[in-house]
């Protein structure tokens, strides 16, 4: 089993970026452009490697190779997205990677494509790239070419032995689970073992609510391949576990004017084999709350007013400043009962809100991951 942090430092060691690596301070496939473009490297990289795997590396410093991390990013949908964009999709796997040195919300992203020796293309037009293109690598460029010649098959000797460096040993796996007690102890850390092959460390504030058990700031590492497999400051998270399995249930605190309730997001079950592998599977549970038209439509025009007032730098009332904290989540609320512009008004607010305060643009990035996940199921 491959040591994903110890594979992240060995892709950072000794290779710049070519034709089966590529390096990101970070991605946004929250609007069109960020879409396109992530969607040309993963073709690129997929066509340049037909016989082995191609990685992109996510939250590290162009300049000096420096990492810096990036927030955490739930990548069950992502696969669809890739499924709707190109032809010949690759099987894509977004990964979690906690470094030592990295604040609590901060991550390193791995993202590996695994090689299906086909041409892979563009299946319809997205931002400024035409249905149909085909992209490679050249050197660490992404290029659209025509194809008309065979790949030649010559990285995979090198990320064979890159890969083959970075497996798992036991020291690695103590290690890890240490680090882990040891930075979570205020938060009743457990490790548990499956298949007596995998361990897995996980944390969570608890509280009791009409005899259900809920958690929050809840953290799931699989410290076997040192990937977080689950984070949350806020959210409420019901866990259940058997012998072979591990169970999440995320709930999301949605409502108006003061008047909030919990709607069941999306089930997460992490099912262990006996042969030393494990599935992911999720399940979105969401059903979109509706509520009275009048009610939104006042809301709506509310919100637009108070970007309109951020982008002018006018100086916000008390109540202002307490609607502008729920403003991501009353533009999803609106978007979610059928006000489709409401997405695009809150995507042209989000460089608005990051420079406003932290309580806020956390709330922007928490209303863009349940979009993300209800679209693309």
């Amino acid at each position: 089993m491959i040591n994903k942090r110890l594979l992240i430092k060995n892709l950072l060691a000794h290779n710049d970026e070519n034709s089966f690596y590529d390096k990101k301070r970070k991605i946004d496939i929250t609007h069109k452009e960020g879409k396109a473009k992530f969607l040309k490297h993963i073709c690129a990289l997929s066509n340049s490697n037909p016989k082995n795997n191609s990685y992109i590396v996510i939250g590290v410093d162009d300049e000096d190779n420096k990492i810096v991390g990036v927030h955490f990013f739930d990548d069950s949908k992502i696969q669809n997205l890739i499924n709707a964009y190109l032809s010949n999709p690759p099987i894509v796997q977004y990964e979690n990677i906690p470094f030592p040195h990295l604040p609590d919300d901060k991550v390193v992203g791995l993202v590996t494509i695994r090689p299906i020796d086909e041409i892979t293309s563009l299946r319809k037009n997205i931002w400024k790239y035409y249905g149909g293109s085909v992209f490679f690598r050249d050197g660490s460029m992404s290029m659209p070419k025509i194809f008309d010649i065979e790949i030649k098959d010559v990285n995979s000797k090198i990320v064979n032995a890159i890969e083959s460096h970075a497996q798992n040993n036991i020291q690695y796996t103590l290690d890890g689970v240490f680090d882990f007690m040891n930075k979570r102890k205020d938060y009743n850390p457990q490790y548990m073992v499956f298949k007596e092959y995998f361990v897995l460390c996980w944390s969570g504030q608890k509280k009791v609510v009409k005899d259900n058990i809920y958690y929050s700031r809840v953290d799931i590492e699989l410290i076997n391949e040192q990937v977080r497999l689950f984070f949350s400051t806020l959210d409420e998270v019901s866990i259940t576990y058997d012998n072979n399995s591990f169970k999440i249930i995320e709930y999301v605190s949605l409502g108006l004017q003061n008047s909030f309730k919990y709607y069941t997001l999306e089930e997460t079950t992490i099912l262990f084999e006996d042969n030393a592998h494990y599935t992911i599977e999720t399940n979105l549970l969401f059903e979109p709350p509706q509520f009275d038209k009048k009610v939104l439509h006042h809301i709506y025009n509310a919100n637009n007013a108070l970007i309109e007032k951020l982008k002018k730098g006018i100086s916000l009332t008390k109540h202002e400043t307490h609607d502008l904290n729920n403003l991501p989540a009353t533009y999803l609320i609106c978007y979610l009962n059928e006000f489709p512009n409401a997405i695009d008004r809150l995507t042209e607010a989000k460089p608005l809100l990051k420079r406003h305060n932290k309580v806020v643009y956390n709330a922007y990035q928490d209303a863009a991951r349940i979009l993300r996940k209800v679209k693309y199921s």
